[in-house]
């Protein structure tokens, strides 16, 4: 993984009521290096792809699928390493991305994704602290995916490209 970038398993209790899940907590220091000032939702439709974005001002995204599925990227400019995190709602995991790779999702499966996202910077809508790149921008071209070399290195990155054909 990118420095930086963090998976941490949520444990879901079950009862005959239904499940329960802590979702955030300030005691977690492996995944909570900074101060969560703002939660939001997105909500995208199947398909739907939502990238290429970085943040310069050190803003860091905390990353919550609660419903359908989604497959997050990040992009590292320097080293070319891109790594792809599949994240689901019924598996659920929180993923911290340093806000100064470019990253971004896409929906996977055939329902509606549900991201809650939990970012150390408030939104300045006078400035955000955004810089936007098209989904299918051809500079992102990793060099090695998740560490790895694979069959999509080399090419510009491909939100739709099957995994298993």
């Amino acid at each position: 993984m990118l420095s930086g970038i963090v998976i941490r398993p949520l444990k879901r209790s079950a009862d005959e009521r239904g499940f329960f899940t802590e979702i955030m907590r300030r005691d977690w220091s492996d995944i909570i290096m900074d101060e969560i000032v703002q939660a939001n939702m997105s909500v995208s439709y199947p398909g739907m792809v939502r990238a290429w974005h970085r943040h310069e001002r050190g803003q860091v995204d905390h990353f919550l699928a609660v419903r359908g599925a989604l497959k997050i990227c990040a992009y590292d400019d320097e080293t070319k390493e891109l790594d792809e995190i599949v994240s689901a709602g019924d598996n659920p995991q929180m993923i911290r991305v340093p806000g100064h790779y470019w990253h971004g999702f896409r929906v996977v499966g055939d329902e509606p994704a549900t991201l809650i996202y939990f970012v150390n910077k408030l939104y300045d809508y006078a400035n955000p602290d955004e810089i936007r790149l098209p989904w299918n921008d051809a500079t992102i071209i990793p060099a090695s995916i998740n560490g790895k070399k694979d069959g999509r290195c080399g090419q510009p990155w491909d939100w739709f490209y099957l995994p298993y054909k």
